[in-house]
């Protein structure tokens, strides 16, 4: 078990890295906690006006959590070591999975910033297509249809959110993998609060692609 715990403190500290912030300062942008939505991900970004910088952003939350995920399934044994929900998990699964849900953990918590971070949409979306392939391609045409159909990234994210326990739980042949992502889901929608406030008072601002002066 003791294995088990240094993936969940590699994954945490992959994750608490700030690409968001640090990319906006090394291009001039200054502090992103001070402009938009205060958060440091991809989509408060974006309000630069740099969709560059956004991807840049999107690529490096997602690639953090979801390396944790990958290194921990690699590096670890595929022997089963406990019955879970139904299913033997094999050591390796579960590792990954404790690692790169630690890693979107670390993203929205960082201990570099007081543990103020992000909303861990895209570090949620690397590890579980790190993990299940399947389950995040279903999870992307979701969050597409409905950010082209309404504008908001946040109700996107919330609804690609809230589908992942089903989807994984139709597509992936191991129960955990639904427990995991519903853990996710959970967290991505608490960490969306104000989002759902504002959504429902019609206050949510819709995503823009034109470039601010």
């Amino acid at each position: 078990m003791e294995i088990l715990f240094l993936c969940a403190l590699g994954g945490y500290l992959a994750g608490s890295i700030p690409f968001g912030l640090v990319l906006c300062y090394l291009f001039g942008y200054g502090d992103i906690r001070k402009i938009g939505s205060g958060n440091i991900g991809a989509t408060n970004v974006l309000r630069t006006g740099n969709k560059w910088l956004a991807l840049l952003t999107v690529i490096l939350d997602a690639f953090k959590a979801g390396i944790a995920a990958f290194a921990a399934y690699k590096l670890l044994p595929a022997t089963p070591i406990m019955h879970l929900w139904g299913a033997n998990a094999p050591f390796n699964v579960v590792g990954s999975l404790i690692a790169g849900t630690f890693g979107v953990l670390g993203h929205n918590f960082p201990i570099w910033l007081n543990f103020k971070g992000g909303k861990g949409v895209a570090s949620a979306f690397g590890f579980i297509l790190m993990t299940q392939p399947k389950v995040a391609l279903v999870a992307f045409v979701i969050w597409l249809v409905m950010a082209v159909i309404f504008r908001y990234s946040s109700l996107a994210a919330l609804t690609a959110a809230a589908s992942m326990p089903i989807v994984a739980f139709l597509l992936c042949n191991q129960p955990i993998y639904a427990v995991f992502y519903s853990a996710l889901a959970v967290l991505v929608i608490i960490r969306h609060h104000a989002n759902i406030v504002r959504l429902i008072n019609k206050q949510e601002s819709k995503i823009s692609f034109k470039k601010k002066n």
